[in-house]
């Protein structure tokens, strides 16, 4: 049975390597996994040239937990993983700060470095999640990874 965890997390919830590894255990009591693959993101500082002053997340936290278990759960089956744990978070994030984090527990190299770059993939394009860029230049909603809208002012 593959452990799967997800949660959206307000920005002042904490969030340390110690608790998402003690998460992950819980999916190895047999101790099988041989390697867990880790991503974290943060907001960057600069985009295009342009200072980047916050990037505000927001999002309905059933909906984008719903999607975020079926991915996990998806990703967990076609690579054969032990476990797989997606943490975002919501609220106004300066740059640096953490905003996302994957982590999947598996047999070996082999199959957790191609589940966690699909897990990413899959999150930043399916997971319901909104983000709003407050830049030197203006603000400007983010689509997908990259694209970008700037916000009308109204």
């Amino acid at each position: 049975m593959v452990f799967v965890s997800v949660k959206i997390l307000d920005k002042e919830e904490p969030l340390a390597l110690d608790s998402i590894m003690s998460e992950l255990a819980k999916a190895d009591p047999d101790h099988y996994v041989g390697g867990v693959g880790l991503f974290i993101g943060l907001v960057k500082g600069d985009v295009n040239g342009s200072t980047v002053f916050s990037l505000e997340y927001s999002a309905i936290k059933d909906m984008a937990e719903r999607v975020m278990s079926q991915i996990a759960y998806e990703i967990a089956e076609k690579y054969g993983l032990q476990g797989i744990l997606i943490y975002h978070r919501v609220g106004e994030l300066k740059p640096g700060e953490l905003t996302l984090v994957i982590a999947v527990a598996g047999k070996s190299r082999v199959n957790v470095m191609p589940a966690l770059a699909e897990a990413l993939e899959r999150v930043k394009k399916e997971v319901p999640v909104f983000k709003l860029e407050h830049r030197c230049d203006g603000d400007y909603w983010i689509v997908g990874d990259s694209t970008r809208i700037p916000r009308e002012k109204g």
